[in-house]
């Protein structure tokens, strides 16, 4: 007998692509965005990326250009930014810089029809604020005397407004030197006393106003307890 061999026929699969993975939970977007500003594409070969290392003053840049706007990357600074660097970092200091020579400086180094600098436009600013600020100095001296009062820095959170001690306010509220009704609610520390400092409440002790032995009857005429034989 014959013995007949069957091949099997492979019937070719058509191309399908690899299931693509979830995408994973984005994580906080002011360190994304910033990750993602200091990596850029190589010249070597095609999609690699090597980590680009940024200055002490371009980082402080991006610090305050994403500052108080979630929706910005960090490449460009808007007016209100500007101004805030310039006075967290001590540019302006009321006599050779003020804010007007701030808002000046920028409207000149950005382009016509933009409301953001990019970085290069920020160093040009501080060139121009530099020479102001030091005039004994030379311009290259000048720029890095600025630079370094930037570089390391991050915007300044506002907190707590300190109130400021009046004697006004404080005669006012001295409790000490309350008259009449008012005398009667606080106590000798100052702290106030509640209901009993407002309604009048009646002693139904038993005892006379103002005695000041109340309970000491009872000490007195208890018998100490009886020690087990």
């Amino acid at each position: 007998m014959e013995e007949f061999k069957v091949q099997t026929a492979k019937h070719p699969v058509p191309n399908s692509s690899p299931t693509r993975p979830h995408s994973e939970h984005p994580k906080d977007h002011a360190a994304k965005r910033l990750s993602s500003a200091s990596n850029s594409t190589s010249d070597g070969g095609v999609g690699a990326k090597t980590p680009v290392e940024i200055t002490a003053l371009e980082e402080s840049f991006r610090r305050f250009a994403i500052h108080g706007d979630t929706r910005a990357t960090g490449k460009d600074m808007n007016g209100k930014n500007w101004s805030k660097l310039c006075k967290d970092c001590g540019i302006i200091d009321g006599k050779g810089i003020t804010l007007t020579d701030v808002d000046i400086v920028f409207s000149k180094v950005k382009n016509k029809s933009a409301r953001t600098i990019t970085y290069s436009q920020f160093k040009e600013a501080l060139e121009e604020l530099a020479r102001k600020r030091f005039k004994d100095k030379s311009s290259e001296d000048s720029a890095e005397e600025v630079y370094r009062m930037i570089e390391g820095k991050s915007p300044v959170i506002a907190g707590v407004t300190r109130t400021i001690a009046s004697p006004t306010v404080s005669r006012l509220t001295d409790t000490t030197k309350f008259t009449g009704s008012h005398k009667e609610r606080f106590d000798e520390t100052g702290r106030g006393k509640g209901k009993a400092g407002r309604v009048e409440v009646v002693d139904t002790s038993g005892y006379v106003s103002g005695y000041k032995h109340a309970g000491s009857y009872e000490k007195k005429v208890q018998k100490p307890p009886q020690k087990p034989m």
